[in-house]
């Protein structure tokens, strides 16, 4: 038996194997988003949330339970022997790419110009801090002209 046999075994086995708590986790990301009305983990882009998470709650739900179904009835398919190797194993890894990049999107798509935003509240900020420090300068050089003045 050529030693590439070995490989494709237990890759598939991995493959297989983490179906499981796969489909565990999107199952329970869908249901803490449907039932218990949690967007904390909706559309995260380096792991923090967009400003609205409940505008893409929807769509996050519908790829969690469209790929936990999948990979659920792969699991199914595989242990009651109804599918070949070849047949899920490409239904399996198109599922979990498609969520993946499919979440990115949404993720990327719910932070569109949160970025731009923050940098103009910074700078408004930073506007004014000068504003109020030029307003103490003017102040003070009023004071020493006044204080010159009257002496």
């Amino acid at each position: 038996m050529a030693m590439y046999v070995y490989v494709d075994l237990i890759i598939t086995w991995v493959l297989f194997l983490a179906l499981f708590p796969v489909t565990f986790v999107w199952y329970r990301q869908a249901w803490r988003i449907a039932v218990k009305r949690d967007f904390s983990s909706v559309a995260l882009k380096e792991g923090e949330a967009p400003p609205n998470p409940a505008k893409f709650a929807p769509f996050t739900l519908a790829s969690n339970l469209i790929a936990a179904t999948v990979t659920l009835s792969v699991i199914l398919g595989v242990v009651s022997a109804t599918l070949p190797k070849d047949e899920w194993t490409a239904i399996a890894g198109v599922t979990i790419w498609c969520k993946l990049i499919f979440n990115f999107a949404l993720s990327r798509h719910a932070h569109l110009g949160v970025k731009s935003a923050r940098k103009l509240e910074k700078e408004r900020v930073a506007d004014e801090k000068r504003a109020q420090e030029l307003e103490e300068k003017a102040a003070k050089l009023a004071a020493e002209r006044d204080a010159q003045r009257n002496n």
